[in-house]
């Protein structure tokens, strides 16, 4: 299974085309819309979610609510094209009549580094697609992915552990589905609901100064078959795939599995995995200290990885830039913002995280059929119970 997304934050709409996925899946418009609507919540969002309201169109791939096994094309329209058509569009203008040009970059953006690769002298060109806003329709992806994942019984949850030094207590053997219920009920995606309040506090105070504020977001996933991935290639490690992944969500700066850099101060024997065996589950572990890996493959243990995210660099009381056009001080364009995306953010690695276990998935087991699949996948697990 492989995608590509196409599309600026202002533009006419964003598309998504993903190859790959087996025909006979069950799928809606309303398994992907409820994911869209999922990623536009959370405290802290800005005005842009008061304007769109996420809706996609399938315009190929699937007929009569099952997926053909040919391309699947998806659509979501940016609402607010209609007040950027001017600004926008495709059509030729001449250098003097360009709006809303931008030559100020801000600092811990794509602007100016975009810029100067592309050779792009009005950096709106690179803000518009290099804008959070081409998550949306990954979130769109990754609600294919959850749904192929659900169908074998995958479960993939996603909750905030910490906005701004605010620290969410999460307690021992939480299970995946545990998880989605309590973060789904959160405005800023906790399980802990004594920190909540505190969050918000938090945020609200970040806004009012004109800042923004960061945080780390964890995705856990139950059920994964034992074997995804491979030791065999570099590339070809799923835990390499999934961190590549995260990474690629705007802001997101660190990725961790298991306990992640804590096992740098500790010795081996407290850090790996014992491994036992029973008849009616096979192999695990006594401790998931690993995160679900070992030599880049899934042992099928809950897969746990974080993603830390700074903060969104797009201020309101913007920090010092560079014009461009005279190399003079200034202080950075304003673009519109979120204070916190902390809990949107989240949404987007659990759809991040969900598309590289399904194409761990579909790589591992016949991809045509899905029934086919799904007897392949069940098979495969029994004889993991019995190897």
């Amino acid at each position: 299974m492989r995608f590509i997304t196409a599309g600026e934050s202002h533009g006419r709409e964003l598309t998504g085309i993903i190859e790959g996925v087996p025909a006979g899946l069950p799928l809606s418009v309303l398994d992907i819309n409820e994911e869209l609507a999922r990623r536009q919540k959370g405290y802290g969002r800005g005005g842009r979610m008061l304007i769109e309201k996420d809706q996609v169109t399938i315009t190929s791939g699937v007929r009569h609510g099952y997926t053909l096994g040919s391309p699947i094309t998806l659509v979501i329209e940016n609402k607010d094209w209609k007040n950027w058509q001017s600004v926008m569009g495709v059509e030729a203008v001449s250098g003097h009549d360009q709006k809303r040009r931008v030559s100020k970059p801000r600092p811990g953006h794509a602007d100016l580094v975009g810029g100067i690769k592309y050779g792009h002298r009005d950096l709106r060109n690179v803000l518009e697609r290099s804008s959070a806003r081409e998550t949306t329709m990954r979130v769109a992806i990754g609600a294919i992915a959850k749904k192929i994942l659900s169908e074998l019984a995958i479960v993939v949850a996603g909750h905030v552990m910490e906005i701004g030094g605010i620290t969410s207590q999460v307690p021992d053997q939480l299970t995946a589905e545990e998880i989605a219920k309590l973060s789904e009920k959160s405005s800023v995606r906790v399980v802990d609901p004594s920190c909540e309040e505190k969050m918000k506090a938090l945020i609200d105070e970040t806004k009012k100064k004109g800042d923004t504020v960061g945080g780390v977001v964890e995705v856990v996933v139950d059920n994964v078959p034992i074997g995804l991935g491979s030791y065999t290639h570099w590339d070809q490690k799923l835990d390499g795939k999934i961190a590549q992944s995260l990474l690629s969500i705007n802001a997101f700066k660190g990725v961790e599995f298991g306990i992640g850099f804590q096992a740098g101060t500790l010795y081996g024997s407290q850090v790996m995995d014992e491994i036992i065996w029973s008849q009616a589950t096979g192999y695990s572990r006594k401790t998931n200290h690993l995160g679900g890996f070992e030599g880049g493959m899934t042992n099928g243990m809950p897969i746990v990885v974080r993603g830390v995210m700074k903060p969104i660099p797009t201020l309101y009381k913007p920090l010092q830039s560079v014009d461009i056009d005279t190399k003079e001080v200034y202080q950075a364009s304003v673009e519109r913002s979120d204070s916190c995306a902390v809990p949107a953010a989240c949404v987007i690695a659990e759809a991040v995280v969900a598309t590289e276990i399904a194409q761990g998935i579909l790589a591992k087991f016949d991809s045509d059929q899905f029934d086919q699949l799904k007897k392949q996948v069940s098979q495969y697990r029994e004889y993991t119970k019995e190897f």
